[in-house]
């Protein structure tokens, strides 16, 4: 798709009724079943699509809740309608944040001695635990030995598609990268061509070794609900499955992109690995 689709609303471009028009394809929702579930007529949601009527703050809000558009993308309604953005965007470390900051904490360490991590929406490493760091560092070795490009960035989907970072380690990996890369197609397609995920996307399609057909987004392609991953250095394989979860309803814009993805192990062998590297043990080999 190209980077100037007029199909994805952006903040520059799009109007008020070129982005409902997005979201209510978007979510396969015809405007009287739009209508229907939001409480308002038809006929108003026709004018404001085609531009002859302006919604009002709560009309926004509503349709946004409706069509279930992300926080970020409901500030980007709000301001096409005119009105100021509602949902804040903080860094984790701001102090109202803390008690937030520490359930994931409380989280992350609950998952020891396997691997958890919290990534944000382009799939930025927020927070890790301590088993989630020694992968890495088994995998990629210490900071100070690894690629050039990969001792400045803490994205995850850079590491993974990288012919000198995790591409080597990941067995499965033409699954595992090419189903990854299609969450920030997705993000690309919904922020618009102006945004951070389109510029990550350019950089990520433009790695040594990706392949061409990976360009195009795959709208029909379905995440499972959990993805196995095989992971290999030297003589040691280890064979894990991950779960994501969010955090529940946020009114804020940067806990609504949270992710919380965990590793589980999928054999004893790979439980037993992780137990003896979190006990301090050396592995057999690797």
């Amino acid at each position: 798709m190209s980077a100037a689709s007029p199909f994805v609303p952006s903040v520059v471009a799009s109007e008020f009724g070129q982005s409902l028009r997005y979201w209510r394809a978007k979510r396969g929702v015809s405007q009287l079943q739009l209508s229907a579930d939001s409480g308002i007529s038809q006929r108003h949601i026709s004018f404001m699509e085609s531009g002859r009527s302006q919604p009002s703050r709560e009309m926004v809000l509503k349709l946004g809740l409706v069509l279930d558009v992300p926080l970020r993308q409901r500030n980007l309604l709000l301001l096409a309608a005119g009105y100021a953005p509602l949902y804040r965007e903080r860094s984790l470390s701001d102090p109202e944040l803390q008690p937030v900051r520490q359930a994931l904490e409380y989280m992350l360490a609950q998952q020891e001695p396997y691997p958890a991590v919290v990534v944000d929406r382009l799939w930025n490493l927020v927070m890790a635990n301590a088993s989630a760091m020694r992968m890495l560092d088994w995998l990629l070795g210490p900071l100070e030995q690894r690629a050039p490009a990969l001792r400045s960035t803490a994205n995850l989907v850079t590491m993974m598609l990288h012919p000198h970072g995790l591409r080597p380690n990941i067995v499965n990996w033409d699954q595992v990268a090419a189903d990854v890369l299609q969450l920030i197609h997705r993000e690309s397609l919904v922020e618009g061509s102006d945004g951070a995920a389109r510029a990550l996307l350019e950089h990520l399609l433009a790695i040594e070794g990706v392949p061409a057909d990976w360009r195009v987004p795959n709208l029909e392609s379905r995440n499972m609900p959990f993805m196995p991953l095989r992971l290999t250095r030297g003589a040691i394989t280890l064979d894990l499955f991950s779960t994501i979860a969010t955090l529940g309803t946020p009114h804020d814009v940067t806990l609504h992109e949270l992710r919380i993805e965990s590793f589980f192990p999928a054999n004893e062998v790979t439980a037993s690995w992780f137990r003896a590297r979190a006990s301090g043990q050396a592995p057999t080999a690797g």
